[in-house]
């Protein structure tokens, strides 16, 4: 049991930390050009952004092989570049992940970095800082929280992700085979030990990253 037990929620674990941290990442740049900066079609950019949000998962997966299906230019390029499709592979779940984690981050960062004082950022400008030190060094430590907030929440999502997932890197054991769509298989062969061993421990996974949030938030 336990060889059907840990590559998933190896997989997942893997999955979840890069997909969080691709998240992180985007969902800093996007929240400092969203936070302040208003231009014309702000608010279409935003809402497609957000939409991961609210598309079933299943949309989600259908979206993603219609883009990096062979038939794509997108997905075209890459069999050419890398002479394989990314559908059914590692790749494609961290993708998915990715997708459906990055609006929870990019609302957190974006929260956080709207929260800070201007006027502490206008007097480390006076002081001769450049925008950029002045991002990295009172905009950033002053949206910890909600940076840190943000990452245990999208790698919580991207961890339970399973439809757009299971539709776009598939269900392969021992290579795509995530913990989600082991919950899956093991309902429906009845193999209800190994589903709730694996439930539980997605329970407990998730329960931490909670309590976590939980205590980045608390103020000192």
């Amino acid at each position: 049991m336990l060889n059907e037990f840990w590559p998933p929620i190896l997989l997942s674990l893997k999955v979840a930390i890069i997909s969080a941290l691709l998240a992180l990442i985007f969902g800093i740049l996007f929240g400092r050009l969203f936070a302040d900066k208003q231009f014309k079609g702000k608010m279409i950019v935003e809402t497609l952004m957000l939409l991961p949000i609210v598309l079933p998962p299943t949309v989600i997966g259908f979206l993603l092989i219609f883009f990096f299906g062979k038939n794509s230019p997108a997905g075209a390029f890459i069999e050419t570049l890398f002479d394989r499709s990314i559908i059914f592979t590692p790749l494609a779940a961290i993708i998915a992940s990715t997708i459906v984690a990055f609006p929870l981050m990019y609302q957190s960062v974006k929260t956080g970095f709207q929260a800070v004082d201007k006027d502490i950022e206008e007097a480390a400008k006076m002081d001769g800082a450049s925008d950029f030190n002045v991002f990295l060094q009172v905009t950033l430590p002053l949206s910890v929280r909600s940076i840190v907030s943000g990452f245990i929440l999208s790698f919580a999502r991207a961890l339970g992700e399973f439809g757009a997932t299971l539709m776009f890197a598939g269900n392969i054991p021992g290579k795509t085979q995530t913990a989600p769509t082991a919950v899956y298989v093991a309902m429906e062969t009845g193999n209800m030990k190994l589903a709730w061993l694996l439930v539980i421990s997605m329970i407990f996974i998730s329960f931490l990253m909670l309590l976590t949030t939980n205590l980045t938030q608390r103020k000192p």
